[in-house]
């Protein structure tokens, strides 16, 4: 906790008081850009990847940057509100799925751990297809290629799910909202991008920009 605040007191002493007059506009509002749906991964610092500044990112974050499809129901769904919240209030122009590699819940998803979990291993199983895609194509690929391969596809699976939210779909046709995902490699510093093709918001997903590749030693 010191160190938490004695951060805070830096920030304050720095940051905030060359950017005070934002701070105060902001405090009367939020009017974000875009919303981005990201790992909780402690390394993967989206204001930071992106050169954000406040207010400028509405930031959804969870385990291995999954998107479950729309099924709204009694439960409980902080993701999927997060995802309305910020297409049908805020009205953000831009949507973008952030994947990375080394994702520590697509580790899990891939070699489950031997422990029991009590929400964990649920939530991963939103990416059961694109686990069983990757093990069924390439069962003898090395560990760091099957890894990405996993993270790939998940990141694929989350766009089109996204696309199954009537009011995303129906912002993205009529073309008030922009959706895509974009997959970071810190370790290279190397980034892809993925789109939904053009004039459909309900299909697959168009050809991957490709990385530079990357070989199990």
């Amino acid at each position: 906790m010191e160190r938490l605040i004695e951060g805070f007191r830096r920030f304050r002493g720095s940051y905030y008081e060359q950017h005070r007059s934002r701070f105060e506009r902001l405090a009367a509002g939020q009017r974000p850009r875009c919303a981005v749906v990201a790992c909780c991964d402690s390394r993967v610092d989206t204001t930071l990847i992106f050169d954000a500044i406040p207010g400028e990112i509405f930031l959804i974050r969870n385990i291995a940057n999954l998107i479950p499809p729309y099924r709204p129901d009694a439960r409980q769904h902080s993701t999927s509100a997060a995802i309305e919240y910020a297409v049908r209030f805020l009205k953000v122009g831009q949507f973008v799925v952030l994947g990375h590699a080394g994702c520590g819940g697509i580790h899990a998803l891939l070699n489950p751990p031997a422990h029991a979990t009590d929400f964990v291993a649920d939530w991963l199983e939103i990416a059961a297809s694109s686990r069983e895609r990757v093990l069924a194509r390439g069962a003898g690929l090395p560990p760091a290629e099957r890894q990405r391969a996993c993270e790939l596809e998940a990141l694929e699976d989350s766009l089109k799910n996204v696309l199954t939210f009537p009011w995303v779909a129906e912002r993205v046709e009529d073309g008030t909202l922009q959706v895509d995902a974009l997959y970071v490699d810190l370790e290279q510093g190397a980034t892809a991008a993925l789109q939904p093709p053009q004039g459909r918001v309900r299909g697959g997903v168009s050809r991957r920009a490709r990385l530079p590749s990357r070989r199990a030693p």
